[in-house]
């Protein structure tokens, strides 16, 4: 017999009536602070507490409310997880809005710039510069006055006037995925100069805009907004929406009222460049904006929300509850959606979230009182104003050209919650509306129908991650989320303020715990998706690694990056066209995202697909500095001096490379021996070809590590002959004279290393036609040599060349004792117990090529690798340096002050802020640890 609390046995059926049993069941309380929340929701709409930057930088305020912490994600090098780093509070946060409490923080739409608000209306902005650690004042408060009717109810970034290629939807066809990008249009209003600006809605109803001028100053001007009544100008909310037809701005009042404006701001002079002639005073004119306010509509939503529909469509009676008491906690306005080809977007449309107060009692509030939140929305149509006919006839044919539109507000059907709305964001590039709720249950809208994402409905089209059947399962309570770029990430303040992530998860499963191949397709499709919109736009793509790893298993994982190289689309056959590396945009993300995946920790050696990866990205480094560095060369001035770090990093990269050559040649050697046995057995070699697993093989075979290193011998040569060629003096012919030498004492000589990569191109390229491969065929079989690192068939006649024909010629021609001998453990590219043990005692400056100080070393504990380079060669352990956030390499610190060509080298390279992988820099203090990386991880 079953027990009476059983679940087979219903409690009210037994007794009949559901309401007349207390067991005394402790009754479920709403979530620590929820109140206090939804009343500081209530009465300002600026009320962020935490945000989570493009660029990967979390923000937030501190519990007692007078600062800010800065954290990241990061991969732990011990073990290869990635957790939350330590806590960095901004410094002069507290002086510079004297200790006024703050309310809200947002990020610009680059991510380098946090405007941080107080309660007295004064704002404050910082930069990232070059970590995401190391953020600094940018704007200070002083201009700001102190003034409750100040407070910012609403603020908005302006964009970024370029386009950008983006995604829409992944299509299955024929068992196919295929993507669908088009050119994202940017919306404006643009700051002429390129510079941040900053949009902002007072209490009183003064719209302002913050911007920055060319001279790196802060300015402003302000406007009135103007309202219909006196009394209906003091405001509780307002958003802001960039349209091709100006700026759409919503506000709601004290008086429950909506009001609806459109702000063109024009700019004098409307471009901006640099290179113009000065104006009389020797100055240039900075570009000044004017405000232009239309008062469009004014709604007023009533005390009672109607969210029944008739028959017709017509908004019907009353809902059967008093809703006297709900009030706004939240105002947005939602940017329409493209179609399927990204022409045409449905019109944007106004979101309010109105909430009930949670009474005080001993009881579950849930169960008093029905809706706990209500999502109320208005749909903003445009419509043509006309004359009627009669008056047409009057007026003049020029007036008659100019027509003008109104906007129309039409609402649509209410949604009710049992539970309560604590934000609303878009996530994954506007494509899915994230409602999070007081218990952590987060869910997820589709912005144009707003209909619920529960699973995949559609196995053949994927537009988001949440679509594909991701989702966040319950964790801890919080009342204060943010997302990370790509959605797939939440950070989460809990009841003890602090800070938590919470990760996206797939089943991959059907409800009766049976695999299912079209839920995993399109889980794989949605990875793929997300992580071609953030390198369309430039995002950070760490969260996206993160949840990879989580919910793929390691051997499927090439699965994602495969899918990826074809979404972009990559075809990774550059046999023909190898000049296109270097100005391929998607092709070093590509190769990072492939690296990271196969990352362990810094002990372990990499898989050896994330090998060949990590490889080529080296190779570019390489090859792209020697091209910048040796046009700055033939173009530099004498008044303009050779800056001694970018000397050393030439050096450190030339002394890098010269060992690179000598180790795949090294290696190639030794794997042409054990071929031997079965080099006259085409069967025999074939199989043994089929089951070999080498880094050198593969960056020999596949075109894009080829063609870099094509790139890195032209480099070499430029800089053997510039000693002779260039006017030097000083220290750079010092160094380039040791370029000289390094490269002309090779074991190899660069022609004949040059001749060996021509031959294995011809090897190859007879391989195909000997095989009927067009390019267009060419691209599947370098694709899976250069993903899975497998040797295509196709492949296997050019591997014998080399072996019997192109080895044996080059083995005569170099000194093959001094290659034998050189020690490759700094390369880190081996898997001998030498070049694991560097690995775990030394760290190399992954930017300069510089081996970086010991670290707990004895003084005999290894044998120097290093010991016949010059003092050039080796930096001393810094007192602070930076570690990349995704590879987890280090690089010291250049020497301070930092001149002009230092900065345009770093720029054009783009590392300022950005690893060689693509990872984003941090500061650490002290030597550089393997062990000591992450010491908080307050977050995990």
């Amino acid at each position: 017999m079953p027990l009476i609390m059983d679940g087979s046995l219903d409690v009210d059926d037994l007794f009949g009536d559901p309401t007349s049993l207390d067991l005394g069941l402790p009754a479920s309380q709403p979530t620590k602070g929820l109140a206090q929340r939804l009343d500081e929701m209530r009465v300002l709409g600026c009320c962020q507490k935490i945000a989570w930057s493009r660029l990967g930088c979390i923000a937030y305020i501190s519990q007692d409310g007078l600062g800010v912490i800065i954290r990241h994600m990061l991969c732990n090098p011990s073990d290869g997880k990635w957790v939350l780093s330590d806590e960095y509070p901004l410094s002069q946060l507290s002086d510079v809005h004297a200790g006024q409490s703050l309310a809200h923080l947002t990020w610009n739409e680059t991510g380098s710039d946090l405007a941080i608000f107080d309660t007295a209306g004064r704002i404050s902005i910082f930069s990232i510069s070059t970590a995401l650690n190391n953020v600094s004042i940018s704007r200070q408060t002083m201009l700001d006055p102190s003034d409750d009717n100040a407070q910012v109810v609403g603020t908005m970034w302006m964009n970024l006037n370029r386009a950008v290629p983006a995604f829409n939807q992944a299509a299955k066809l024929n068992g196919r995925w295929n993507y669908s990008p088009f050119q994202r249009k940017p919306i404006g209003p643009f700051h002429p100069a390129g510079k941040p600006a900053l949009l902002c809605v007072t209490r009183a109803g003064i719209i302002k805009l913050i911007y920055q001028n060319p001279d790196n100053r802060w300015t402003e001007i302000t406007a009135e907004l103007k309202t219909i009544s006196q009394s209906d100008r003091i405001l509780t909310h307002a958003a802001f929406l960039a349209t091709s037809n100006g700026i759409l701005v919503a506000t709601h009042s004290l008086l429950e009222k909506i009001s609806l404006y459109r702000i063109d701001v024009t700019w004098t002079p409307p471009h901006w460049d640099q290179t113009q002639p000065k104006q009389m005073s020797g100055t240039l004119a900075f570009p000044v904006p004017a405000f232009n306010i239309t008062h469009s509509k004014t709604e007023n939503p009533g005390r009672i929300f109607k969210t029944n529909r008739d028959e017709t469509g017509n908004l019907g009676e009353p809902a059967p509850y008093q809703n006297s008491l709900y009030q706004i906690t939240s105002l947005d306005i939602i940017a329409g959606q493209p179609d399927h080809a990204g022409v045409s977007f449905s019109g944007p449309w106004i979101l309010a979230i109105y909430s009930s107060p949670i009474q005080d009692t001993g009881h579950d509030v849930r169960q008093q009182a029905p809706p706990s939140s209500i999502i109320v929305r208005w749909q903003l149509e445009s419509t043509t104003l006309s004359l009627h006919p009669v008056f047409e006839e009057l007026v003049q044919k020029k007036a008659i050209a100019q027509n003008k539109t109104k906007v129309e507000i039409r609402r649509l059907e209410d949604i009710l919650s049992d539970r309560y709305i604590v934000s609303v964001d878009q996530i994954e590039f506007g494509n899915v509306l994230a409602v999070t709720y007081d218990d952590s249950s987060i869910s997820f809208f589709n912005p144009k129908t707003m209909d619920s994402f529960i699973g995949t409905n559609d196995p053949s089209t994927v537009t988001s991650m949440s679509q594909a059947g991701f989702h966040y399962p319950l964790d801890v309570s919080g009342l204060h989320t943010c997302f990370s770029p790509n959605g797939c990430i939440a950070v989460v303040l809990d009841g003890e303020w602090k800070a938590r992530l919470r990760y996206m998860e797939h089943s991959f499963h059907t409800e009766g715990g049976l695999y299912d191949e079209n839920k995993y397709s399109a889980g794989i499709a949605a990875l793929a998706l997300a992580f071609c919109r953030g390198c369309a736009s430039e995002y950070s793509t760490d969260d996206i690694f993160t949840v990879i790893k989580r919910n793929i298993a390691p051997d499927a994982q090439n699965t994602v990056v495969s899918e990826v190289y074809r979404a972009l689309p990559i075809h990774c056959n550059f046999t023909t066209e190898p000049d296109r590396l270097m100005q391929h945009h998607y092709v070093p993300r590509c190769l990072s995202m492939q690296a990271a995946l196969g990352f362990q920790n810094s002990f372990t050696p990499r898989s050896l697909s994330s090998s060949v990866a990590w490889a080529i990205l080296n190779f570019r480094h390489a090859s792209v500095l020697f091209v910048y560095f040796l046009t700055y060369s033939k173009a530099c001035k004498d008044q303009e001096p050779y800056d001694q770090d970018v000397l050393r990093m030439v050096h450190g990269n030339v002394k890098w490379a010269l060992d690179l050559i000598l180790y795949v040649l090294d290696d190639l050697f030794q794997l042409a021996q054990e071929f031997e046995p079965v080099l006259d057995d085409q069967e025999a070699f074939a199989q043994k070809v089929k089951s070999t697993s080498s880094l050198s093989l593969t960056l020999a075979l596949s075109s894009m590590s080829r063609a870099f290193l094509h790139f890195i011998c032209r480099g070499l040569r430029g800089l053997s002959s510039g000693h002779t060629m260039l006017p030097l003096s000083g220290d750079a012919r010092a160094y380039y004279a040791e370029f000289f030498q390094m490269i002309n004492n090779c074991p190899v000589p660069i022609n004949i290393y040059e001749k060996f990569l021509a031959e294995i191109d011809n090897a190859v390229r007879f391989a195909y036609q000997g095989a009927g491969f067009e390019d267009n065929e060419r691209r599947a079989p370098e694709k899976e040599l250069l993903i899975n690192c497998r040797i295509p068939a196709v492949l296997v006649p050019a591997v014998s060349t080399l072996f019997k024909q192109i080895i044996p010629d080059t083995k005569p021609q170099i000194d093959q004792m001094a290659m034998y001998l050189t020690d490759f453990s700094w390369l880190g590219l081996s898997t001998d117990r030498r070049t694991e043990y560097y690995r775990r005692t030394r760290q190399v400056d992954v930017l300069r090529k510089i081996p970086m100080g010991r670290s707990n070393l004895n003084d005999d504990a290894v044998a120097e690798s290093s010991a016949s380079q010059s003092n050039k060669d080796s930096t001393p352990i810094s007192a602070t340096h930076r570690r990349c956030i995704r590879c987890c390499e280090v690089s010291g610190e250049p020497s301070s002050p930092r001149t002009a060509q230092y900065y345009r080298l770093v720029l054009r390279m783009q590392l300022i802020r950005n690893c060689l992988c693509g990872g984003m820099w941090t500061f650490e203090a002290g030597p550089p640890s393997l062990n000591g990386a992450v010491q908080g991880q307050k977050g995990k």
